[in-house]
């Protein structure tokens, strides 16, 4: 079959309510049970087609009862209002893993999990992230405001440096983890702290990670 040929590539900032390293990242099961979790992305380069994605952020808000293979999820996404109609059309399709190989990003593999997609909002997107110091934020006024720094050593204060590499990722290929805090209202509702972030610099396609 012949998808779109689309990419995007830029840093990504997430934050979810497990334990440091997350078990999703390990194939095992939340740390509390359910998940709730956000991300963001701000595309530095990216197309749909002949539709230039540059300079476009967004923000994902995510809840699932259970593991989320096992569904029954909701999602409610933010987009950068700098974008044009044709913009938030390309990234809302790609973001519902449409126009995508099977398996091959996140977006298409949690697609089937998610039982509930809230109507999308278009907001200014504040995100700015330092991935070698494991500092970032990102925020939405009366939305969501998440704010990334080291894990640090519980004893000693010093900063605590992990690095995951996933050969097969469908998001990623290697991440910096961190520790984040998140408070998020409207459709999805988020508050943890001190719970695990990933930081990346993504690069996906209609047919996976580059």
């Amino acid at each position: 079959m012949a998808y779109v040929d689309w990419s995007i590539r830029g840093p990504e900032i997430a934050n979810c309510n497990c334990s440091f390293g997350c078990p999703c990242q390990f194939n095992a099961l939340p740390t509390f049970g359910d998940c709730r979790a956000m991300t963001a992305v701000k595309i530095d380069e990216g197309h749909f087609g002949d539709v230039d994605l540059g300079g476009v952020a967004f923000c994902g808000m995510f809840a699932w009862p259970k593991a989320i293979h096992e569904g029954n999820g909701e999602a409610f996404v933010v987009i950068s209002d700098n974008a044009s109609e044709a913009q938030r059309n390309a990234l809302l399709t790609i973001l519902s893993g449409q126009e995508t190989a099977p398996g091959a990003t996140i977006f298409n593999v949690f697609a089937p999990t998610l039982a509930k997609m809230h109507d999308p909002v278009f907001a200014r997107i504040e995100f700015d992230l330092d991935l070698e110091k494991r500092v970032g934020s990102v925020r939405v006024a009366g939305v969501i405001d998440t704010a990334i720094e080291p894990i640090r050593n519980p004893v000693t204060g010093a900063e605590h440096r992990v690095r995951v590499v996933l050969p097969h990722g469908f998001e990623y290929r290697e991440a910096e983890f961190a520790s984040g805090k998140t408070r998020a209202q409207g459709p999805i509702a988020l508050s943890f702290d001190k719970s695990h972030s990933h930081l990346a610099m993504l690069h996906l396609t209609t047919n996976g990670v580059a």
